[in-house]
């Protein structure tokens, strides 16, 4: 059966992709075959390396709950501040006076186009050399710093995008019932832009968390990632182990963010859907005579 999208596969063309999709599953198969290989003869896999995360809590105590809790604190800070830091520079953006304008879309577009690792060293460097903070805490604020820097700068467009995305009439409604730019902005543009914005803003929380292993990678803040380097030396070179555990982690953790932003903004849909009060005959006469209406 055709359709406007594709037309309909001739038995030669299914044929075909049967073909492609055995040769696929075949290739698939035996890569994961040469990876477990690999790793079994390796003893990555045996028990030894793995039993430490299932019965003791040493592991969990002394590596992970530490590094996972530098993990939370830095994207903690940098949400909270990235957040209404974007806001209003997306606002701002959308200006009328081009002095507001044009200055905060050279710094967006400035902090936008920079890799988050670089903002960091840059951050690091700056710490260092003119201000007092202490050795151990540099690497806390210049991973905080880097991530502020670039995730305000693409929230920015994130909400500038989700608020020209509504209808032109809203605004032109808010012009006519007498409310100034500010106050359309803050009460009618604003809050529908939320709804709209929130995937792609839940998405770049996600990115945020994650980007905190550039800084244990390279300027030794000891978040979760890096925990892992410490804890398979520790016991002997489980690498795999200790990195499968650490991805498990991330991915628990990203996914508790996503099903709550997806929750939340299930919760905001029915909200506005049900916030229309509906008047009884009385009060909409009373309303009437109030307005000038006939007595």
């Amino acid at each position: 059966m055709s359709s406007v999208l594709y037309d309909a596969q001739g038995p030669r063309a299914k044929r075909r992709n049967i073909l492609f999709t055995a040769v696929f599953l075949v290739a698939l198969v035996a890569l994961l075959w040469w990876v477990y290989q690999a790793l079994d003869e390796k003893g990555q896999l045996d028990w030894a390396k793995w039993r430490m995360f299932f019965t003791s809590g040493e592991p969990w105590s002394t590596y992970i709950w530490p590094g996972l809790q530098n993990t939370l604190k830095a994207a903690a800070l940098a949400m909270v501040i990235a957040l209404p830091l974007g806001a209003v520079l997306g606002i701002a953006r959308l200006s009328d006076h081009v002095w507001v304008r044009v200055p905060v879309g050279i710094v967006v577009e400035f902090f936008r186009s920079i890799p988050v690792l670089v903002l960091m060293i840059f951050g690091l460097a700056l710490f260092a050399e003119y201000t007092n903070v202490s050795s151990d805490d540099r690497p806390l604020y210049a991973v905080v710093t880097g991530l502020v820097l670039y995730n305000a700068a693409v929230l920015a467009e994130i909400v500038r995008a989700g608020i020209l995305a509504l209808p032109k009439s809203q605004a032109e409604g808010a012009m006519a019932i007498g409310l100034r730019k500010g106050q359309s902005m803050r009460l009618i543009l604003l809050p529908q832009a939320v709804t709209a914005m929130l995937p792609a803003i839940v998405s770049q929380l996600v990115v945020i968390l994650k980007d905190t292993a550039l800084g244990g990678a390279v300027l030794t803040f000891p978040e979760l990632l890096a925990s892992a380097n410490t804890m398979s030396a520790y016991y002997g070179a489980n690498i795999i182990a200790s990195f499968t555990v650490i991805a498990v982690l991330f991915i628990a953790l990203n996914f508790s963010l996503t099903t709550f932003a997806s929750w939340l903004e299930r919760r905001l849909r029915r909200a506005k859907k049900s916030s229309g009060a509906v008047l009884k005959v009385d009060d909409a006469e009373a309303a009437g005579t109030g307005a000038g209406g006939p007595a």
